[in-house]
Protein backbone atom coordinates (compact mmCIF):
# COMPACT_ATOMS: atom_id res chain seq x y z
CA UNK A 1 0.00 0.00 0.00
CA UNK A 2 1.37 3.32 -0.94
CA UNK A 3 1.28 6.27 1.16
CA UNK A 4 -1.32 8.29 -0.58
CA UNK A 5 -3.53 4.89 -0.04
CA UNK A 6 -2.47 4.82 3.50
CA UNK A 7 -3.70 8.25 3.68
CA UNK A 8 -6.85 8.04 2.13
CA UNK A 9 -7.71 4.99 4.11
CA UNK A 10 -6.73 6.50 7.25
CA UNK A 11 -9.79 8.57 7.99
CA UNK A 12 -11.91 5.24 6.99
CA UNK A 13 -9.99 3.73 10.03
CA UNK A 14 -10.78 6.11 12.40
CA UNK A 15 -14.19 7.13 11.65
CA UNK A 16 -15.08 3.12 12.10
CA UNK A 17 -12.78 2.96 15.35
CA UNK A 18 -15.34 6.29 16.37
CA UNK A 19 -18.23 4.44 14.92
CA UNK A 20 -17.63 1.36 17.20
CA UNK A 21 -19.12 2.73 20.68
CA UNK A 22 -22.07 4.04 18.93
CA UNK A 23 -22.88 0.77 17.41
CA UNK A 24 -22.83 -1.04 20.92
CA UNK A 25 -24.74 1.42 23.19
CA UNK A 26 -27.95 0.06 21.45
CA UNK A 27 -27.02 -2.86 22.03
CA UNK A 28 -26.19 -1.67 26.05
CA UNK A 29 -29.24 0.07 26.02
CA UNK A 30 -31.22 -2.80 24.65
CA UNK A 31 -29.86 -6.12 27.27
CA UNK A 32 -31.02 -3.12 29.84
CA UNK A 33 -34.16 -3.37 28.42
CA UNK A 34 -35.04 -6.99 28.10
CA UNK A 35 -33.15 -7.98 31.46
CA UNK A 36 -36.26 -7.99 33.82
CA UNK A 37 -37.88 -9.81 30.63
CA UNK A 38 -35.16 -12.89 30.95
CA UNK A 39 -34.93 -12.06 35.09
CA UNK A 40 -38.98 -12.61 35.28
CA UNK A 41 -38.78 -15.75 33.18
CA UNK A 42 -35.99 -17.15 34.80
CA UNK A 43 -37.36 -16.69 38.03
CA UNK A 44 -40.55 -18.15 38.17
CA UNK A 45 -39.09 -21.13 36.26
CA UNK A 46 -36.70 -21.73 39.35
CA UNK A 47 -38.99 -20.61 41.97
CA UNK A 48 -37.34 -17.87 42.75
CA UNK A 49 -40.90 -16.20 42.90
CA UNK A 50 -39.88 -12.80 45.48
CA UNK A 51 -37.07 -12.35 43.02
CA UNK A 52 -39.49 -12.44 39.61
CA UNK A 53 -41.79 -9.68 41.81
CA UNK A 54 -39.11 -7.40 42.39
CA UNK A 55 -39.10 -6.76 38.46
CA UNK A 56 -42.98 -5.99 38.19
CA UNK A 57 -44.00 -2.59 37.69
CA UNK A 58 -46.93 -2.43 40.60
CA UNK A 59 -47.82 1.51 40.33
CA UNK A 60 -48.23 0.80 36.32
CA UNK A 61 -50.15 -2.06 36.62
CA UNK A 62 -52.64 -0.69 39.64
CA UNK A 63 -52.46 2.42 37.55
CA UNK A 64 -53.53 0.38 34.27
CA UNK A 65 -56.27 -2.24 36.16
CA UNK A 66 -57.58 0.80 37.94
CA UNK A 67 -57.66 4.28 35.80
CA UNK A 68 -58.69 6.97 37.32
CA UNK A 69 -59.41 5.70 40.65
CA UNK A 70 -55.43 4.78 41.44
CA UNK A 71 -54.86 8.11 41.17
CA UNK A 72 -57.72 8.98 43.73
CA UNK A 73 -56.92 6.57 46.33
CA UNK A 74 -54.55 6.48 49.35
CA UNK A 75 -50.97 5.79 49.59
CA UNK A 76 -52.23 2.82 52.11
CA UNK A 77 -54.78 1.58 50.03
CA UNK A 78 -52.19 1.67 46.97
CA UNK A 79 -49.78 0.05 48.59
CA UNK A 80 -52.09 -2.98 49.78
CA UNK A 81 -53.51 -3.52 45.94
CA UNK A 82 -49.86 -4.06 44.78
CA UNK A 83 -48.67 -6.28 47.73
CA UNK A 84 -52.16 -8.18 47.69
CA UNK A 85 -52.12 -8.46 43.37
CA UNK A 86 -48.24 -9.59 43.39
CA UNK A 87 -49.19 -12.21 45.77
CA UNK A 88 -51.77 -13.56 43.78
CA UNK A 89 -50.73 -13.12 40.45
CA UNK A 90 -47.32 -14.82 41.88
CA UNK A 91 -49.59 -17.88 43.74
CA UNK A 92 -51.92 -18.13 41.35
CA UNK A 93 -50.38 -17.64 37.88
CA UNK A 94 -46.64 -19.06 38.58
CA UNK A 95 -47.36 -22.41 39.33
CA UNK A 96 -48.76 -22.72 36.06
CA UNK A 97 -45.99 -21.09 34.18
CA UNK A 98 -43.73 -23.91 36.09
CA UNK A 99 -45.54 -26.61 34.66
CA UNK A 100 -45.65 -25.08 31.37
CA UNK A 101 -41.85 -25.12 31.09
CA UNK A 102 -41.17 -28.48 32.70
CA UNK A 103 -40.68 -29.47 29.14
CA UNK A 104 -38.84 -26.20 28.33
CA UNK A 105 -36.65 -26.55 25.05
CA UNK A 106 -35.46 -22.76 24.33
CA UNK A 107 -36.72 -19.15 24.50
CA UNK A 108 -35.80 -16.57 22.00
CA UNK A 109 -36.44 -12.94 22.34
CA UNK A 110 -36.25 -9.98 19.79
CA UNK A 111 -34.88 -6.70 19.99
CA UNK A 112 -37.15 -4.41 21.82
CA UNK A 113 -39.64 -1.90 19.90
CA UNK A 114 -38.79 1.17 22.41
CA UNK A 115 -41.00 4.83 22.44
CA UNK A 116 -39.52 6.77 25.09
CA UNK A 117 -40.16 5.30 28.88
CA UNK A 118 -41.80 2.06 27.28
CA UNK A 119 -40.86 -0.65 25.25
CA UNK A 120 -42.41 -3.92 23.77
CA UNK A 121 -39.99 -6.70 24.07
CA UNK A 122 -40.95 -9.67 21.75
CA UNK A 123 -40.35 -13.81 22.85
CA UNK A 124 -40.88 -17.10 21.62
CA UNK A 125 -41.23 -19.97 24.17
CA UNK A 126 -40.10 -23.74 22.51
CA UNK A 127 -41.99 -26.53 24.61
CA UNK A 128 -40.72 -29.76 23.32
CA UNK A 129 -43.77 -31.86 24.86
CA UNK A 130 -43.42 -35.47 24.19
CA UNK A 131 -47.20 -35.47 22.67
CA UNK A 132 -46.66 -32.39 20.75
CA UNK A 133 -44.04 -29.77 20.03
CA UNK A 134 -45.17 -25.77 20.69
CA UNK A 135 -44.68 -22.53 20.30
CA UNK A 136 -45.86 -20.05 22.15
CA UNK A 137 -45.65 -16.00 21.24
CA UNK A 138 -45.07 -13.65 23.79
CA UNK A 139 -44.86 -9.69 24.11
CA UNK A 140 -43.94 -7.88 27.42
CA UNK A 141 -44.73 -4.45 27.94
CA UNK A 142 -42.09 -2.94 29.78
CA UNK A 143 -41.65 0.84 31.28
CA UNK A 144 -38.74 2.80 32.68
CA UNK A 145 -39.57 3.45 36.48
CA UNK A 146 -36.56 5.84 37.91
CA UNK A 147 -33.28 4.44 36.46
CA UNK A 148 -34.32 1.16 36.12
CA UNK A 149 -37.10 -0.90 33.10
CA UNK A 150 -39.78 -2.98 34.94
CA UNK A 151 -42.62 -5.54 33.32
CA UNK A 152 -45.71 -4.28 33.26
CA UNK A 153 -47.91 -6.72 31.65
CA UNK A 154 -47.26 -9.52 28.90
CA UNK A 155 -49.50 -10.74 25.99
CA UNK A 156 -49.55 -14.38 24.56
CA UNK A 157 -51.03 -14.33 21.13
CA UNK A 158 -52.54 -10.62 21.24
CA UNK A 159 -54.11 -11.28 24.33
CA UNK A 160 -53.25 -9.13 27.32
CA UNK A 161 -52.90 -10.40 30.68
CA UNK A 162 -53.62 -7.08 32.41
CA UNK A 163 -56.65 -6.63 29.98
CA UNK A 164 -58.15 -9.84 31.12
CA UNK A 165 -57.97 -9.42 34.78
CA UNK A 166 -59.32 -5.54 34.88
CA UNK A 167 -62.65 -6.50 32.90
CA UNK A 168 -62.81 -9.66 34.53
CA UNK A 169 -62.04 -8.92 37.81
CA UNK A 170 -60.98 -5.89 39.41
CA UNK A 171 -63.84 -4.16 37.45
CA UNK A 172 -66.75 -6.15 38.32
CA UNK A 173 -65.10 -5.95 42.45
CA UNK A 174 -64.93 -2.38 42.16
CA UNK A 175 -67.87 -1.28 40.97
CA UNK A 176 -69.81 -3.92 43.53
CA UNK A 177 -67.63 -2.46 46.40
CA UNK A 178 -65.35 0.65 45.60
CA UNK A 179 -61.96 0.38 47.37
CA UNK A 180 -63.09 -1.78 50.30
CA UNK A 181 -64.85 -4.39 48.58
CA UNK A 182 -61.93 -5.16 45.83
CA UNK A 183 -59.23 -5.19 48.52
CA UNK A 184 -61.91 -7.41 51.07
CA UNK A 185 -62.46 -9.62 48.22
CA UNK A 186 -58.25 -9.88 47.57
CA UNK A 187 -57.11 -10.42 51.68
CA UNK A 188 -60.01 -13.62 51.30
CA UNK A 189 -58.36 -14.66 48.26
CA UNK A 190 -55.01 -14.33 50.01
CA UNK A 191 -55.88 -16.42 52.64
CA UNK A 192 -57.09 -18.91 50.77
CA UNK A 193 -54.34 -19.15 48.96
CA UNK A 194 -51.76 -18.89 52.54
CA UNK A 195 -50.92 -22.35 51.92
CA UNK A 196 -48.75 -22.04 48.82
CA UNK A 197 -45.43 -20.25 50.10
CA UNK A 198 -43.64 -17.73 47.72
CA UNK A 199 -39.73 -18.13 47.74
Amino acid sequence: MNVNARIRTLPFLVALTLAVPAFAAPKAANDTITKPVKTVVQSVRYEKDLKALENLGGEQQGLFLLGDEWTKATDAQRKEFIQLFHSLFAKMAFPKVRENFKNLDSITYDEPQVTGDKALVGSTIFINHPLKKQEMKLKYSVEKVGSAWKVVDVSVLGDSMLTGIRDDQVRPLFKEGGWDGLLGAMRTKNNELASVKLK
